[in-house]
């Protein structure tokens, strides 16, 4: 439904355009100039923005970024993406990406309790606890099917949680698409899980190397997303008017009494 509504958005857009543009190749008149019948504030209240509008004070650097990132993905990412899917089993492929899967219930643990959550806390416990005793550390997921799904945290939902506000839209190099309050919740993150270090990488830089190398193929694999591929020459708007507006879904679910505006 969200790729439907941004084609249709973009569709309009460039309709309007079109029509705008348009205008140009009529001839014009020279006579005086009628005033509008009605005025525009009848229309447009006051203080309405554009509903794609997003905070963006950095867009210079972050339509850099996004450009770096986009040729960073298609040179160097995708071409080892592709390598590993052509030499590696879909068994393994499978047990790689429960694997990592398991390790970030580490953190949806630590933000679910940060949250008060505590029946959510103690289900991601069980859950951690079964998939890795029963799955093998982690390589299959029993828990899924004894009814104990995944349920995804992160510490920048954790501060929107407590209303933290986002703040600029920020385009991270590799990462992509963030903002001020989501990439403090990455650092935090990390700093927790290095902290913890559950896996012994601390002080081993070349576990650290292999860890993060085959962690960030096996979620790229999962991510259909291609850059330059969405057909829409207002990709980078898009793309930053998705990504709010699905964090900020995912906050408001996290707070029903509050109820939730669909994206």
């Amino acid at each position: 439904m969200m790729k439907k509504n941004s084609s249709i958005s973009t569709l309009g857009f460039l309709l309007l355009c079109f029509c705008l543009s348009g205008c140009s190749l009529f001839p014009q008149t020279t006579g005086p100039v009628q005033p509008a019948k009605r005025p525009v504030s009848e229309y447009v209240k006051p203080g309405v923005k554009h509903p794609i509008n997003v905070y963006d004070p950095w867009e210079g650097f972050n339509r850099g970024m996004y450009t770096f990132n986009a040729g960073f993905d298609e040179y160097v990412l995708l071409p080892v993406v592709y390598a590993y899917e052509k030499i590696t089993p879909d068994f393994v492929e499978d047990r790689v990406s429960n694997f990592f899967s398991n390790i970030s219930d580490i953190r949806n643990l630590l933000n679910a309790a940060l949250q008060l959550k505590g029946e959510q806390a103690a289900q991601t416990l069980a859950r951690l606890v079964y998939n890795t005793t029963f799955g093998i550390v982690g390589l299959w997921d029993p828990a899924t099917a004894m009814g104990l799904p995944q349920q995804r945290e992160d510490f920048g939902l954790t501060l929107g949680y407590y209303g933290i506000s986002p703040g600029p839209y920020l385009v991270l190099p590799f990462f992509g698409s963030s903002n001020l309050r989501d990439t403090t919740g990455l650092v935090a993150d990390s700093l927790a899980f290095s902290t913890l270090d559950p896996l012994r990488l601390n002080n081993h830089p070349e576990r650290e190397i292999a860890y993060f190398t085959l962690n960030a193929i096996s979620t790229r694999q999962k991510i259909e997303f291609r850059y330059y591929e969405t057909g829409s020459p207002f990709e980078y708007s898009q793309v930053r008017f998705l990504y709010t507006r699905l964090r900020q879904f995912q906050i408001d679910v996290r707070k029903p009494e509050e109820g939730v505006e669909l994206p």
